[in-house]
């Protein structure tokens, strides 16, 4: 059954956050009976919501699964796991379990450029569209990145490509995207409090490849080549030479992003720095060549790209010392992956503050990395002490309440040359409303230092 089948199929819409919202604008416009439902017990916009939603009933509070068995469409928001056991019984009992991505592939007739990955995904989904629109090539990017999908549709008219960013979670909805080209940038453990384990979080990532036409591989990373069947073309990327596709070669000059062996621009001429910025760069060339773009139509712009705010932001320089806010860095993927770019890149140390609530991750994947590249990990936050357990003995570490105290520390014991980096490898509920806020706050704190 399609999830437009019918106007009057009776359709659920489960979670009133953003990505929710969305569906029920969208429903509304299009003429689509639904009501809506939230596992919170009491909402501040509810009044708003009601004005705006008159003719659908509100539900609040724990899901029951009786009464979803009701509806022949679950319109399920990303942040709600489907694994519910209220859920599970309205799928059991006919209920179609689908969400915003699968409403937006079976309405939109533009190309779509998909995007996953545990890491990077928002920079490259930002670039994409920046290069795609420095080609004239209007592109419009969203999805779990800024305005939700089916939002989007609202300028279908002054859009040629949708580039989306797309989560493990939306993915676990979605039948049938078929995308122009999709990709996975890298697989790395995250959301391991949802999943059962790597295999099952890494089943949903693959679902972004249903019906592609092309497919971007990371060739660093045998995770990212689809498992499932489908013939696909395929372009690929690498941090090593490639004569056939995007890669890296070293040069007593640099080193040089490439192009089927031809060198295109430099790394060191780009404003987002790090091996995996370069491996961003790369990925992004490589997902809108499959739209026929070339990389000297895009240099400019490529260079100009100045990265996204929270993602290995350079914030200031105090005594020779850089102080990067990596804030959006909520996994140990993300951390190493910062690590790595940053660690290669400097001639000093590093000095890591991490903390947060950690998502049941296993720190010990940064022990080799602080080993090499941090001076000490400065831990702070409700999972301090699993931290510094997991690294335990690569590096100095210690322990902290707040972002505001390690940052002091490291602040009197950094060295020239050295990095200061806020990257997390947690979530930031214990402390901060999201990771936004988290930034703007280490950012404000590194501002005011003296």
């Amino acid at each position: 059954m399609s999830v437009l089948a019918n106007a009057n199929t009776k359709r659920l819409i489960v979670g009133l956050g953003l990505t929710g919202l969305s569906c029920a604008r969208f429903c509304q416009k299009n003429g689509l009976a639904f009501d809506l439902c939230d596992t919170r017990e009491s909402l501040p916009s509810l009044e708003d919501i009601r004005r705006e939603f008159p003719n659908a009933n509100i539900m609040l509070g724990a899901l029951q699964g009786k009464v979803l068995a009701q509806y022949q469409v679950l319109l399920v928001s990303p942040g709600i796991t489907i694994q519910q056991e209220a859920i599970q019984f309205a799928q059991q009992q006919g209920s179609l379990i689908a969400g915003d991505i699968q409403v937006f592939a079976e309405t939109c007739q533009k190309p779509v450029i998909a995007i996953t990955g545990s890491n990077g995904k928002s920079t490259v989904t930002t670039l994409v569209a920046a290069l795609l629109n420095a080609a004239g090539i209007r592109a419009s990017a969203g999805g779990n990145l800024g305005i939700p999908a089916l939002d989007l549709l609202a300028n279908d008219e002054a859009t040629d490509v949708y580039v989306l960013e797309l989560s493990s979670f939306q993915l676990e909805t979605t039948t049938d995207l078929q995308a122009r080209v999709a990709t996975i940038l890298n697989i790395s453990p995250d959301h391991m409090d949802r999943y059962a384990g790597m295999a099952d979080y890494e089943r949903a990532k693959q679902r972004i490849f249903q019906g592609a036409q092309s497919v971007v591989i990371n060739r660093d990373d045998d995770h990212t080549r689809p498992l499932l069947e489908g013939r696909f073309s395929a372009v690929s990327f690498g941090l090593e030479e490639s004569n056939s596709d995007f890669g890296v070669v070293q040069r007593s000059d640099g080193t040089w992003l490439t192009s089927q062996g031809e060198m295109i621009v430099r790394a060191d001429e780009l404003h987002i720095r790090g091996e995996h910025n370069v491996a961003n760069a790369l990925a992004a060339l490589a997902l809108v060549s499959v739209l026929g773009v070339k990389p000297a139509a895009v240099i400019t712009a490529l260079k100009q790209f100045s990265g996204l705010a929270h993602r290995c932001q350079w914030v200031r320089n105090i005594n020779g010392v850089d102080y990067f806010n990596d804030s959006k860095g909520t996994n140990v993927g993300s951390t190493l992956a910062a690590l790595k770019g940053l660690g290669r890149t400097i001639n000093g140390r590093i000095w890591l503050l991490a903390g947060g609530e950690g998502k049941g991750q296993d720190f010990s994947e940064l022990a080799e990395f602080c080993q090499t590249y941090v001076a000490e990990v400065l831990a702070y936050g409700i999972d301090a002490t699993r931290i510094v357990d997991g690294v335990d003995g690569a590096c100095k570490t210690s322990q902290w309440q707040t972002i505001d105290e390690a940052l002091n520390h490291a602040r009197q014991h950094a060295q020239k040359n050295d990095v200061v980096l806020l990257s997390p490898a947690c979530a930031s509920f214990d402390q901060f409303k999201n990771y936004v806020a988290r930034g703007e706050y280490f950012v404000a704190q590194v501002e005011a230092l003296q």
